[in-house]
């Protein structure tokens, strides 16, 4: 059973158990103006930092009421009518965007973008902090639309392009200001895999409630040590292998691989079907 969460004024978000599901609704296609700005930055904010209070969602999935436009860019007038006195400064601090896109990055909540239509812009550069993201056939379309109208994607479009892309790629699409079609941004790393515009839904929260099955704990600790892996060195590794003891202590790791076990794991038939066996896997807290 859904239920409306929060009332936004570009953002329709419900939430189903622990799952939420925030859809884009800002006609005409979407842009994200000052207000869908503020409104991600407070959900993102929620969801990163629950306070006093958990919150126990373990996923979340943005999508777009309109099927044409995911989020089109940044509001261009808006951009026009930012302050350029004075020389610009190397600040010590990130911006509020790039603040924004490192909370959704790093959050313990697992992040899908489900995207139908066109991304550009800022909207392209946020959903290239999300966890995970999906499109459909013949009709996604990704384009970084900075550099044709005189600036740059200044929203962790050149620091994340690049690692997902591959330098020379990201300079393509960056550079060359060209829409990037829907099997290409999958074959290049932008999209993690494609689906018919009538199975995307399903296929997305199937995904999503599977994760969201799991202990939450070896979730988020997985996410975490994932990001990891950006680290200089062996710092990665060091804390993989620290999130993997720290998890190792827990009871609800204990419950969970006796019951993986008892079902028939480790066994011929069992491993043959080791996905169904672990679905779903026990959720008791810890």
């Amino acid at each position: 059973m859904s239920e409306q969460w929060q009332n936004y004024q570009t953002l329709v978000v419900t939430r189903q158990e622990n799952i939420l599901q925030v859809v884009v609704d800002a006609p005409p296609i979407n842009v994200m103006t000052a207000r869908m700005f503020a409104e991600l930055r407070e959900l993102i904010g929620w969801l990163e930092d629950p306070g006093a209070e958990p919150h126990g969602v373990q996923v979340v999935i943005f999508k777009s009421a309109d099927p044409d436009f995911f989020i089109a860019h940044f509001d261009v007038e808006r951009l026009l009518n930012l302050p350029v006195e004075g020389e610009p400064q190397r600040e010590a601090t990130l911006s509020v965007f790039h603040t924004m896109c490192e909370r959704l990055q790093q959050m313990p909540v697992v992040s899908i973008a489900q995207i139908e239509g066109r991304v550009g812009g800022g909207g392209s550069e946020l959903a290239a902090n999300m966890d995970m993201r999906f499109g459909v056939f013949g009709k996604t379309v990704v384009n970084q639309m900075e550099v044709p109208i005189g600036i740059l994607p200044g929203g962790s479009g050149t620091q994340r392009l690049p690692h997902l892309l591959g330098r020379g790629r990201a300079m393509e699409v960056i550079l060359g200001g060209v829409d990037i079609d829907a099997e290409t941004a999958e074959r290049w790393g932008y999209l993690n895999r494609l689906f018919s515009a009538d199975a995307i839904d399903d296929a997305v929260m199937a995904l999503a409630r599977r994760i969201a099955s799991f202990p939450s704990a070896a979730v988020a600790s997985a996410k975490a040590s994932i990001n990891a892996a950006a680290l200089p060195g062996d710092a990665g590794l060091i804390e993989e292998s620290f999130l993997f003891q720290q998890l190792l202590r827990t009871a609800t790791a204990t419950e969970a691989m006796q019951a993986f076990l008892q079902a028939g794991g480790q066994t011929r038939a069992g491993e043959l079907r080791v996905t169904e066996l672990m679905t779903p896997a026990p959720t008791k807290a810890d």
